[in-house]
């Protein structure tokens, strides 16, 4: 069975995004060598990259349009979108996950291969980390206050616990921290 894991910025005061969708600005106050070194050590982790589909189209909109190693690792890298609306996915290596995301995303993870990653999509998120289904949260923490913005994590019914595995402090004062699930 392959884990979930789950990958994102966020700033001090919880957001993952600004005031405005795709409002993420904030991500180059932590962007550097160390992060960049960062992303492509997961890369070779990675068997599938899950979105939602909001997530999805703006990721195949900016890493279509990108070149360097971290462009070439996330546009041919395998892809999954969790969709009720999209009928194709045109972004190389992509295929769509239909109909209700929590079952489709248990599927995912009972086959074989490398970790399946879920990078931004917090709605989707919200859903998966209700479900039990988060194996791992690693979290670049900017030192930014943005004041208002959308935030990463939203309320549940239950509190999630986890425990802390690692914290990594980087050279741009951001630190990735990576939770295991606690059970």
């Amino acid at each position: 069975m392959r884990r979930l894991l789950a990958w994102n910025l966020m700033t001090l005061d919880g957001y993952f995004e600004g005031r405005a969708p795709w409002d993420l600005g904030f991500h180059e106050t932590v962007w550097g060598d160390e992060l960049e070194a960062f992303s492509l050590e997961q890369g070779e982790e990675i068997g599938t990259v899950l979105f939602g589909r909001r997530t999805y189209e703006g990721m195949a909109r900016y890493w279509t349009a990108e070149t360097g190693a971290v462009a070439d690792m996330m546009n041919s890298i395998e892809k999954a979108v969790a969709t009720r609306t999209l009928d194709e996915a045109t972004w190389n290596n992509t295929r769509l996950l239909k109909g209700d995301a929590v079952e489709s995303v248990r599927g995912l993870k009972a086959e074989d291969g490398k970790d399946v990653y879920v990078f931004g999509s917090a709605d989707l998120l919200d859903s998966l980390l209700a479900a039990g289904l988060v194996d791992e949260y690693r979290l670049c923490l900017a030192p930014v206050v943005l004041g208002g913005g959308t935030p990463l994590f939203k309320p549940q019914d239950q509190p999630i616990r986890m425990r802390l595995e690692g914290a990594r402090p980087l050279k741009t004062g951001g630190t990735i921290l990576t939770y295991a699930a606690a059970g």
